[in-house]
């Protein structure tokens, strides 16, 4: 059972609450709860039951596939007040894809299971909107990822990971690796470092052991558009 504070958290972020009866909203208090992650837990994916309709209530989760040689494709990431359908995909017949789930941060979610989540879509016709409206969304983030591997250059990729995590760092100074990036955007490590060092050239960025610094904000930006 989830506290006042969740309680609180729910009622501004799910859209479809003040359509729900009181026997419905008084289910959902009743059965969800808050689960915190530390940085790098798996939350979901192979061998990981369905969790349910989540919440991120402080923190940051990565959504991503992979492959059976060990690449990763990142999806998109959930930021605070954001709303994960893709936990409860056990429930969507139609979704017969693997998606991972990993903490980046150390992160609180607010979880509402997926049998009480499933109860409300099939009775609440609230629920069963925000339900398709968040999986369409999500559905298109994915798709533009893909277009970016289908159309897009490496360059771009880097360009848009680099902006997006200088964006979520709330810096101009990253700490990551190489393996890391090529992992996070798909690639191989040394294509990650040759595109790094071309950046480099072009005073883009400029690179350290484990760090990499952005120069010229507007630069990467255009490479990303």
């Amino acid at each position: 059972m989830i506290l006042k504070e969740q309680i609180s958290f729910l009622e501004k972020n799910l859209s479809f609450w003040n359509e729900l009866s009181n026997d419905e909203k008084n289910e959902i208090i009743q059965y969800s709860f808050i689960t915190k992650y530390n940085k790098g837990a798996k939350i979901y994916g192979s061998n990981k039951d369905c969790l349910g309709l989540i919440l991120i209530e402080e923190g940051r989760l990565r959504v991503f596939i992979d492959s059976e040689d060990g690449k990763e494709i990142t999806l998109y990431r959930l930021l605070k007040y954001d709303t994960c359908i893709l936990s409860a995909s056990c429930m969507m017949k139609n979704i017969n894809f693997e998606i991972n789930i990993e903490a980046e941060v150390d992160t609180n979610v607010i979880v509402v299971p997926t049998k009480y989540f499933n109860q409300l879509r099939e009775t609440n016709s609230g629920a069963k909107s925000f339900s398709f409206e968040l999986v369409t969304a999500r559905f298109s983030e994915v798709m533009w990822v893909f277009e970016q591997y289908v159309f897009g250059s490496a360059a771009k990729r880097l360009a848009c990971f680099l902006s997006e995590q200088a964006f979520l760092q709330n810096s101009d100074v990253l700490v990551l690796t190489h393996e890391f990036i090529a992992n996070d955007i798909g690639t191989a490590r040394e294509v990650i470092t040759r595109l790094l060092k071309h950046f480099a050239n072009d005073n883009i960025v400029s690179l350290s052991r484990g760090s990499i610094k952005i120069e010229d904000r507007k630069a990467l930006q255009k490479y990303c558009s």
